[in-house]
């Protein structure tokens, strides 16, 4: 296995250099990853990466390799380079399992650890979230808008490397979709594959109904052929039925199907269904692809558009949109205290929250739905009978809970460098996704303007992070007033 541990932007080797050369190496520390809008403009995200992130810290180590390079560079002293050479994880994570709904500005991951430990880990544990995320994220509103027709993941071709495309079908599938085109990630994470045929196979022909014969030969049992070639209607769906009922039909084989791939789709599906039935071929599905997203399909349906399947690509593996996590210093621990540390920004969204903490999320004993989220620090003990949810910025927005039960989304994956957490399989990861997805309301879902759903800061917490800005701005202050 390819050593990843450079897997790190180098500032953060300047920097852990830097704590060493202080004598800091031993400093324990906290770091959250969160991040601050929901992608697409939505009303919720769907946390991924984890296992990723499980398998780069399993597989954290300086080789020689590794070791050898860093000394090219001339920039690194020889004891921090053989201290390097001894490092491990010997901390603690906390994490939303993949597939949990999470919201903005709320702890998806925990670090505790060494400072230069817990420093070098930030660049790959904020690429693998943020990626599988924005996927998960993308397929779970894709699908949902779609709702009983299956998805078919396609956008291996457009995906950002191969090792991108195949973590994309996996989180793909996770957030809703049937399956997928990538044979590797089939393989890999024993996820449905499936696929049709490209234009290649037509144009290498010269003669559509030959090739359409030709490919009904050898794949008996997946005859879906793909009529937008030359013309869907005039050419395309008449040689479809013409394999089918000279070939297919007399040899007791299934006429799968036919996939549209161009052209206005909810005119071409309508017209291709009325010939399919006209000709006998009632059960023979219709798939769609050609860019679709969430609001392409939800235009579809409302057209009346016939369609048995979906195919999507760049869209769910390539979306131009981003979940935007990051890596950020909550506490230091000193004389066995914990410090909570702040950054503060004239953004007040780019205010952290102080602390170590957990994230609580309250349930509908009757229904079920999720009713908001509280972020708490880790000592807090939270009310089981009643408790008032407060909008972190607009304080006048409150949300009176009762009869409700209560989790704790962060649950521990490391735990003094030992890995206690047993990672699901695919399919019950994907199942877990789903239920979650289904205890938000149908407003939080919605891909136009969401309701936004209630992320609260406890008064303990609030009270200490408006301290700490107090704090930070009257040393500002008082530097200004030397400075005059």
């Amino acid at each position: 296995m390819e050593n990843k541990t450079l897997m790190t932007d180098f500032y953060e080797l300047t920097m852990a250099q830097t704590y060493f050369d202080q004598g800091k190496q031993d400093e324990e520390v906290y770091f959250d990853i969160f991040f601050r809008k929901n992608p697409f403009n939505g009303g919720y995200t769907i946390s991924g990466g984890l296992e990723e992130n499980i398998n780069y810290i399993k597989n954290f180590n300086f080789n020689k390799k590794e070791i050898n390079y860093l000394k090219s560079l001339n920039q690194f002293s020889e004891k921090f380079l053989n201290y390097l050479e001894t490092l491990k994880f010997e901390g603690d994570i906390y994490s939303v399992p993949d597939g949990t709904v999470v919201f903005p500005n709320e702890t998806v991951l925990t670090v505790k650890a060494p400072i230069i430990m817990a420093q070098l880990l930030e660049t790959a544990l904020l690429a693998n979230f943020n990626h599988a995320s924005l996927v998960t994220t993308a397929a779970k509103r894709i699908t949902n808008e779609a709702g009983d027709i299956p998805v078919m993941e396609f956008g291996a071709r457009r995906a950002r490397g191969i090792d991108s495309a195949v973590e994309a079908s996996k989180y793909a599938y996770i957030g809703g979709c049937c399956g997928t085109s990538n044979t590797l990630a089939g393989m890999k994470y024993n996820i449905p594959v499936l696929g049709t045929m490209a234009h290649s196979l037509i144009t290498e022909s010269n003669d559509e109904y030959q090739a359409f014969l030709n490919y009904a030969k050898s794949n008996k049992d997946n005859c879906v052929f793909l009529v937008d070639t030359y013309d869907t209607l005039k050419s395309g769906i008449p040689n479809a039925i013409k394999v089918a009922n000279d070939y297919l039909k007399p040899n007791g084989l299934k006429f799968k199907g036919v996939r549209i791939d161009s052209g206005d789709l909810a005119y071409l599906s309508k017209k291709t269904r009325k010939l399919l039935d006209e000709a006998g071929y009632t059960e023979t599905g219709i798939c769609l692809s050609n860019g679709l997203n969430e609001y392409t399909i939800r235009d579809l349906k409302l057209q009346g558009a016939f369609i048995n399947s979906l195919g999507v690509g760049d869209n769910i593996a390539a979306s131009k949109e981003r979940v935007g996590g990051v890596y950020k210093l909550v506490a230091t621990i000193e004389d066995n205290r914990e410090i909570p540390k702040i950054k503060v920004s004239n953004d007040s969204i780019k205010t952290i929250n102080p602390g170590h903490k957990k994230v609580y999320r309250f349930y509908d004993k009757k229904e079920g739905y999720a009713l908001g989220d509280l972020l708490a620090l880790s000592d807090e003990v939270i009310p089981s009978d009643k408790y008032t949810l407060i909008h972190p910025l607009e304080t006048w927005k409150q949300k009176e809970l009762t009869n409700y039960q209560v989790k704790d989304l962060l649950v521990p994956i490391f735990k003094d460098g030992q890995l206690v957490y047993q990672t699901p399989n695919i399919e019950e990861t994907k199942a877990y996704c789903n239920d979650e997805f289904n205890t938000l309301y149908e407003e939080i879902k919605r891909i136009d303007n969401p309701h936004e759903y209630y992320v609260d800061l406890s008064d303990k917490l609030r009270k200490l992070k408006e301290e700490l800005i107090n704090t930070h701005r009257k040393q500002i202050d008082e530097k200004v007033k030397v400075k005059k």
